[in-house]
C-alpha cells in the first residue's frame, strides 16, 4: 500500500501546478514537486481539502518535506497558512511544526520559524527570506513529539517577491495582518463584491475599481470617548531599513489621529506617523523612514473621538529600502563597539587623566595561569590598578558612542584574582556623550575564581551613550587583577536572543549533546558536566561559554590507562568546496592522553585523521580549528585517550561547524605537549 501511495503521489507530483510562482503550492490536486523524506513518517495530501498533513497512521518521530531547489536573487516572502490540532490540551512537549531554510553549500539548515501552539483554524506566518546568490530549499518537518494525537496540515506555502510587511488586501488572508478585536471599533476589509459591500469607498487604490479591497475602519459603533481600533503587521523576521509607505483615505467630521507605531518584542510603543492633514476625499501617498534592525511589529492605530467621527480607509501599503527622506545615514554597525583585543583596543579607549588603568596583555601557554578567552593564547586586558596615578585605584575604559533609542545587548567576559571581596571590583556604566554618569547597568557580585565568566546585559536609552568599563579596589591591600575580553554588542534585547533560533551549526553542550552521540567502548566514555571534575589538578574549572556552563569531559579516574571515549556527529550533509570546524579543548593535568579529530566518509571503512594533542596543553580552554573537505555525507568523530594518571581529564565545548575555509588556521594540526619554557607572562 505504501508503494502505491508513493506512486500516487509521484503522478500527481507531474501533474502540478503551473500558475503559482516556484515554491509556492496550495495543495490542491498536487504536493508542486515538494518531496518528503522516506526516512521518517510521510505525508498525505488531501486533494479534496486542498491541505497535505503528516500521515500518523505510521510509526515514527517525524515528517520532513522539502520544496524543489529554488533561487531568488531579490528579496521575497514566505507565507505559510498551517494549523495544529490535538486533542490533549497540557503535554510538557507537544507536536511542532518547524521550517529550515537549506542552502546550497551548507552541511546544517538554518531553522527560520517554530510553532507548537495549536488552533481550532487555520493561522499564518510569514517569514521574511533576505536576498542571497545561493541556491536553497525549503524544509518543513512536523515533529509529533510526545503528542502521538495530534494532527499537523499545511494549507498553503506562497514565496512571493518583496517584503512580508507589503499588502494590498486583495487576498483573503490579508498578507497576515491581523485585527485587534475591540467590542466597538475594528478595522474591516472593504471593496470587493459590490451589491453586499460593507464599502463606504468607491473604490480602491490597487486596482482603482469596486472590485478591488482596502482596510477601512469607521466611527459608526464608537460608544466611549478615544476608542482605539488597532491593525497590526506580521513581525519583521529578518532586520530591515528604509522607506514605508501606504495610501490612505481620512473623512473626518470630528477628532480623528490616525497613527502608525513600531512595537518591538518587548512591547516598546515607538510613534513613526501621525496624521496631519484635515480631510483627504481621496487616496493620499504617506512616506515614513523606517529601521527594523531586529523583529518588529507595524501597527497602524486609528482612535475617535465620536461616532460621529467618519472613516479612516487604508491600501498598498509597501517598502524600499532606500530611505525616503535624502538621508544617507550610515546604519549603525554593532560590531565596531566590540573588541576581542586580539590587534588592539579597537574603539576602545582611555583618559589619560584616569592612567594606565588597564593594560593588553598576553600569556603564552602554562599551566598555572589563565590565558585569553578569545583563543587561550592571545591578547586581553588586563586592569591592575594598584599602581595607577590616581587616588581611589579606578581604572575606566571607554566604548565608542552608541545611537539613542536603539535596543542593545552588551555581552563580555571577565576574571577576577586577587580580590578578598569581589563585589564590586568591576561595573559598567553608561555616560553620556560629554563624559557624564548616567546609570551603573552592571556590576559583579561574585564569580569563580580565575574563570572566564559572561556577563550579558540589555539596555535601551533616548539619548546616545557610552558604555564605560571601570574596574575598582577598595584599599591597597584589597586590590586584586581584574581580566576583560570578548565584548560584543548586538542589537535587540538579550532576552530576545536567547528565544531566536540557536545557529544549527553551533554545539555549546548547554542543552544536550547537540548532534553528537556516544560510540560506547568498554568503560570509556564522555559526560556532560557543570563546574570542575572531581579530581584535582585536571580538569577546567568552568566550561567555555559562559563559565558556569556545560562541557563535554572524560573522567580518567573511572578508565584505564589507553582507553578510548568516542563523540560521534550524526551524518552531516556532503558539500563542495572548504568546511570550517573550530571547538575549545582544555588538557590540563600530568598524565594528559591524547585528543583528536577525525573525518569519517559515507562509504569508507577508514577514518581520516584531521587534528591530534598529545599530552598536557595549558590550564586554559585553547582554540582548535580545522579546515576540510568532504563531497560526500561524513560524520565527524572526537576521540580522547585517557593517559598515564588520574590526571588525565580532557573537554572539549563550543564546537562550531562554518561554510566556506576557515578565517584564521593553526599552525600545527597534529602536536605533543609544551617545553617548560612557556610558563612566563608576555606584558
Amino acid at each position: 500500500a505504501v508503494t502505491a501511495a508513493r506512486f500516487v503521489l509521484a503522478a500527481l507530483q507531474l501533474a502540478g501546478a503551473a500558475a503559482l510562482s516556484p515554491g509556492s503550492c496550495a495543495f490542491e490536486d498536487s504536493a508542486c514537486g515538494y518531496e518528503w523524506d522516506y526516512a521518517h513518517l510521510p505525508w498525505a495530501l488531501h486533494g479534496e481539502g486542498h491541505y497535505i498533513s503528516v500521515d500518523t497512521s505510521y510509526e515514527g518521530e517525524k515528517a520532513v518535506l522539502s520544496s524543489p531547489e529554488l533561487y531568488s536573487e531579490e528579496w521575497s516572502c514566505v507565507r505559510l497558512i498551517y494549523q495544529i490540532a490535538t486533542a490533549s490540551e497540557t503535554l510538557p512537549d507537544p507536536a511542532r511544526l518547524n521550517l529550515y531554510l537549506r542552502q546550497e553549500g551548507e552541511s546544517f539548515d538554518h531553522l527560520l520559524w517554530s510553532a507548537k501552539e495549536p488552533s481550532d483554524s487555520w493561522l499564518i506566518a510569514s517569514l521574511d527570506l533576505t536576498n542571497s546568490t545561493k541556491k536553497y530549499k525549503i524544509v518543513l518537518e512536523g515533529e509529533m513529539r510526545q503528542d502521538k494525537s495530534a494532527s499537523i496540515a499545511v494549507f498553503e506555502i506562497k514565496i512571493t517577491p518583496g517584503y512580508c510587511i507589503e499588502c494590498d488586501f486583495e487576498e483573503n488572508h490579508l498578507c497576515g495582518f491581523v485585527n485587534r478585536w475591540n467590542p466597538n471599533v475594528n478595522w474591516f476589509v472593504g471593496g470587493g463584491n459590490i451589491r453586499n459591500s460593507q464599502s463606504i469607498l468607491p473604490k480602491d487604490h490597487t486596482l482603482n475599481s469596486e472590485l478591488g479591497h482596502y482596510m477601512y475602519v469607521d466611527s459608526v459603533y464608537v460608544k466611549h470617548f478615544q476608542e482605539v481600533a488597532q491593525l497590526i503587521s506580521p513581525k519583521t523576521t529578518a532586520p530591515m531599513s528604509g522607506c514605508l509607505s501606504f495610501y490612505y483615505q481620512l473623512k473626518q467630521e470630528s477628532g480623528i489621529v490616525f497613527t502608525v507605531y513600531l512595537r518591538d518584542t518587548s512591547g516598546f510603543y515607538e510613534e513613526i506617523w501621525k496624521t496631519d492633514s484635515a480631510l483627504s476625499a481621496d487616496w493620499v501617498l504617506a512616506e515614513v523612514d523606517f529601521h527594523a534592525p531586529y523583529p518588529m511589529e507595524v501597527i497602524f492605530e486609528v482612535a475617535f473621538n465620536s461616532a460621529k467621527g467618519g472613516y479612516v480607509a487604508l491600501d498598498d501599503i509597501s517598502f524600499s529600502p532606500v530611505y525616503c527622506s535624502n538621508q544617507t545615514g550610515t546604519l549603525f554597525n554593532p560590531s565596531e563597539a566590540g573588541c576581542n583585543f586580539e590587534e588592539d583596543l579597537c574603539n576602545f579607549y582611555q583618559d589619560h587623566k584616569d592612567g594606565p588603568g588597564w593594560s593588553r596583555v598576553k600569556v603564552k601557554r602554562n599551566v598555572y595561569r589563565t590565558g585569553d578567552h578569545t583563543t587561550g593564547f592571545g591578547y586581553y586586558l588586563l586592569a591592575n590598578t594598584k599602581f595607577t596615578s590616581q587616588p581611589g585605584y579606578i581604572g575606566r575604559l571607554y566604548g565608542p558612542t552608541l545611537p539613542g533609542n536603539l535596543q542593545f545587548c552588551l555581552r563580555f567576559y571577565y576574571a577576577l584574582y586577587g580580590f578578598f571581596k569581589m563585589s564590586g571590583t568591576l561595573a559598567v556604566y553608561l555616560f553620556e556623550e560629554n563624559h557624564v554618569v548616567q546609570e551603573k547597568i552592571w556590576s559583579v557580585l561574585d564569580s569563580p575564581k580565575g574563570v572566564w565568566t559572561q556577563a550579558e546585559i540589555s539596555f535601551k536609552k533616548p539619548m546616545p551613550c557610552k558604555v564605560v568599563f571601570v574596574s575598582w579596589c577598595k584599599s591597597f591591600w584589597d586590590c586584586g587583577l581584574v581580566a576583560l575580553d570578548d565584548i560584543s554588542l548586538s542589537l535587540g534585547s538579550c532576552q530576545a536572543a536567547d528565544v531566536l533560533l540557536p545557529n544549527p551549526g553551533e554545539c555549546t553542550f548547554e542543552k544536550d549533546e547537540c548532534v553528537f552521540t556516544q560510540k560506547k567502548s568498554g568503560r570509556g566514555s564522555w559526560h556532560r558536566k557543570r563546574g570542575p571534575t572531581p579530581t584535582s589538578y585536571t580538569g577546567p574549572k568552568g566550561d567555555h561559554t559562559t563559565g558556569v556552563g556545560y562541557y563535554m569531559y572524560i573522567e580518567a579516574s573511572n578508565m584505564v590507562y589507553g582507553q578510548r571515549a568516542y563523540l560521534i556527529s550524526r551524518p552531516l550533509r556532503g558539500t563542495s568546496g572548504k568546511q570550517c570546524l573550530t571547538f575549545f579543548y582544555h588538557m590540563y593535568g600530568a598524565g594528559t592522553g591524547l585528543l583528536s579529530v577525525y573525518l569519517k566518509k559515507e562509504g569508507d571503512d577508514e577514518e581520516i585523521p584531521l587534528w591530534r594533542r598529545t599530552g598536557e596543553q595549558s590550564i586554559s580552554w585553547l582554540r582548535g580549528v580545522i579546515e576540510y573537505e568532504s563531497d560526500r555525507n561524513y560524520q565527524i568523530i572526537f576521540e580522547a585517550i585517557r593517559g598515564v594518571s588520574m590526571r588525565s581529564d580532557t573537554a572539549i565545548d563550543d564546537v562550531l561547524f562554518q561554510a566556506g575555509p576557515c578565517l584564521e588556521v593553526e599552525e600545527i594540526q597534529f602536536s605533543s605537549g609544551y617545553p617548560d619554557s612557556l610558563n612566563e607572562i608576555e606584558y
